[in-house]
């Protein structure tokens, strides 16, 4: 029981009763109540979802490192994409009961392989069209470049995923950043402040675009200014319908 409660760091407090201790206190108990019989694998659902935001970041790292020091494999569920990938080696997105991909963070992040996967684990911007055999043809004509994802045919129906903090957004037709980088134009249609960081809703054909800068004291783009967007194709997933 110390050894449990020493791993919590909570080795001071065992002669306390429930209500003497602090929500995290109580969530730490759980833990230590659960690796005290030293399982093979331990499971742990929605266990910060009842915390405060700064309570949850701090247990996130606590887990974290508990789960590094007594080694056992830990099954983590829950609804919060920065808490999956925070805490992950490994995620899978389940669908309907059914395991719709799997791998590490990153790869998952950055290379999905469905549109459900690529806007259930964070924002990305989906467009649609006919695959050209490097990327996708819009139903206006305009030519999207992707570098990564799936191989499909061309000519046959697919769609591309971009991460709306890959794209770059300017007010002029200036040379975009890379060379050959895609490009669309549109018009602001909402800011939302966020601290260390804003997102721009572009309206574009009918279509409404997501992208998040960040705040580094550069020139604010109002609502109804016209502007260009850019990114690499390399930030350009290919996806099959």
């Amino acid at each position: 029981v110390q050894r449990a409660l020493d791993l919590v760091q909570l080795g001071k407090l065992g002669g306390r009763k429930p209500h003497q201790l602090s929500g995290g206190q109580r969530q730490r108990v759980a833990l230590a109540r659960a690796i005290v019989t030293k399982p093979r694998v331990l499971l742990l659902d929605e266990p910060l979802g009842a915390l405060d935001k700064a309570l949850r970041v701090d247990m996130q790292i606590e887990l974290k490192r508990i789960q590094r020091e007594i080694g056992i494999t830990t099954i983590f569920v829950t609804h919060d994409q920065e808490e999956a990938l925070t805490m992950s080696d490994r995620i899978g997105i389940l669908r309907d009961g059914r395991l719709v991909q799997e791998g590490p963070p990153e790869e998952i992040y950055d290379r999905p392989q469905s549109e459900f996967a690529a806007t259930f684990l964070g924002d990305a911007n989906i467009f649609r069209g006919d695959a050209t055999g490097s990327g996708i043809k819009l139903p206006d004509g305009t030519t999207i470049g992707a570098s990564t994802g799936a191989s499909v045919p061309a000519g046959t129906k697919a769609s591309c995923a971009v991460r709306p903090e890959r794209i770059r957004i300017s007010t002029g037709a200036a040379k975009p950043d890379p060379a050959g980088a895609n490009m669309l134009t549109g018009q602001v249609s909402k800011r939302i402040f966020a601290g260390n960081n804003s997102t721009y809703f572009v309206d574009r054909d009918g279509q409404t675009l997501k992208v998040i800068v960040q705040n580094t004291g550069a020139e604010r783009l109002a609502e109804g200014q016209l502007v260009v967007l850019s990114w690499s194709p390399d930030s350009t997933v290919l996806i099959a319908a």
